[in-house]
């Protein structure tokens, strides 16, 4: 009987024991529910793909718009009509006028005066009256000749205004203004003001007003050393070199100076080879009135004489005035001649200028001495 109880017992005891198993078996699956469940494993090896997957598949997608892009400016090359041959030189300068502007910087033009051995103007004179020699050789060609008056005028009026000129400053100042109310016209001529001492100041821009420039002369002030080259250099290659010319025209610097230069940084042979370039002919009033020719007056003749302009040497600082109204009536009695000359090269090289009066040796003309070729 016990017998029997002891086995009942274990019976029911293997039976809850197998009842509990397999109530905690989808808590723990086994090997066929794992194999079952097997295709979520891409899910565990996606990291891995994952990086890879943004720096191949964007660059073909952002890569593929822009070549849509670009389609309609660049076509292939059955789209592309067949390039037509190049013209020949002559009909490529016709069709294109810069070209041809391009090949006239062989063109030298020369403002000059003549006088009679009176020293009046001689205005009547002719192309033909005049021979032209350049680098020792005739002018293979005349453009342009002006005989007239009346060409406008761009003025630079340079005033001294150091300490060496101070106790004539004053009436320097009136000369000036008086000078240029006379020769400037309106919507014709301009002129500028510069001032020097140790360095140029412009007092007044390019102006037609009358009373704009006697404004800028007004505030010149007296003071520091003198830089009269560094002033020439600098009213020819930043003011008159870059002025705009819709004709022909005529330029001109008058310096008012006793010439006695002492602290420029260019030369005196320097601030002449950029007035030639700038086509500048140069004046010069001396404020010198000692009696006696110096050694500034000497470089003001100097410079004069190679830009085709004059130097004026006042006995007395009242002649500077008389020194000024000769100036104006010399501007308004040059010709201008334009030309080609013969064997030219853009070589940077100087070429003098020898200008004549055919069959009239009574009479002298005078213009600049040379120029200098560009340099290609």
């Amino acid at each position: 009987m016990r017998t029997w109880i002891l086995g009942s017992v274990v019976s029911a005891l293997l039976a809850s024991l197998l009842l509990a198993q397999t109530q905690e078996l989808p808590q723990a699956p086994s090997a066929t529910l794992q194999e079952k469940n097997k295709p979520a494993a891409p899910a565990t090896a996606t990291p891995e793909v994952k990086p890879q997957t943004p720096t191949t598949t964007p660059a073909r997608e952002t890569a593929a718009p822009a070549q849509d892009k670009q389609l309609p400016l660049a076509p292939t090359a059955e789209q592309q009509p067949a390039a037509p041959p190049p013209p020949p030189p002559q009909e490529e300068e016709e069709r294109n006028p810069a070209a041809t502007i391009v090949k006239t910087v062989n063109e030298v033009n020369i403002a000059f005066t003549v006088t009679d051995k009176h020293g009046r103007f001689v205005k009547d004179l002719k192309q033909q009256d005049f021979q032209i020699l350049d680098d020792n050789k005739p002018a293979a060609q005349v453009l342009r000749f002006y005989s007239q008056t009346d060409l406008p005028l761009q003025v630079g009026l340079l005033v001294d205004a150091s300490n060496s000129v101070r106790d004539r400053f004053k009436f320097e100042q009136e000369a000036a203004i008086e000078f240029l109310n006379q020769i400037i016209r309106p919507a014709s001529d301009q002129a500028f003001v510069v001032g020097f001492d140790s360095t140029p100041e412009v007092t007044q821009d390019f102006t037609d007003s009358t009373e704009r420039l006697s404004k800028g002369v007004r505030m010149l002030r007296p003071g520091g050393g003198t830089a009269m080259f560094d002033a020439i250099y600098y009213a020819c290659r930043d003011k008159l070199m870059k002025a705009e010319r819709r004709t022909a025209t005529r330029r001109a610097i008058i310096v008012l100076s006793d010439g006695d230069d002492n602290q420029s940084h260019v030369t005196r042979e320097e601030a002449i080879e950029m007035s030639q370039r700038a086509e500048v002919v140069v004046y010069a009033i001396s404020t010198n009135v000692t009696g006696q020719k110096s050694r500034g007056d000497k470089i003001l003749e100097r410079i004069a004489e190679a830009t085709g302009g004059r130097a004026f040497f006042p006995f007395k600082i009242q002649d500077v005035s008389d020194a000024f109204s000769d100036i104006q009536a010399e501007l308004r009695s040059q010709y201008l001649v334009s030309y080609k000359p013969a064997d030219f090269q853009e070589d940077g090289r100087y070429r003098a200028i020898i200008l004549t009066a055919v069959n009239q040796k009574n009479l002298q003309v005078r213009s600049r001495r040379g120029y200098y070729a560009p340099k290609h």
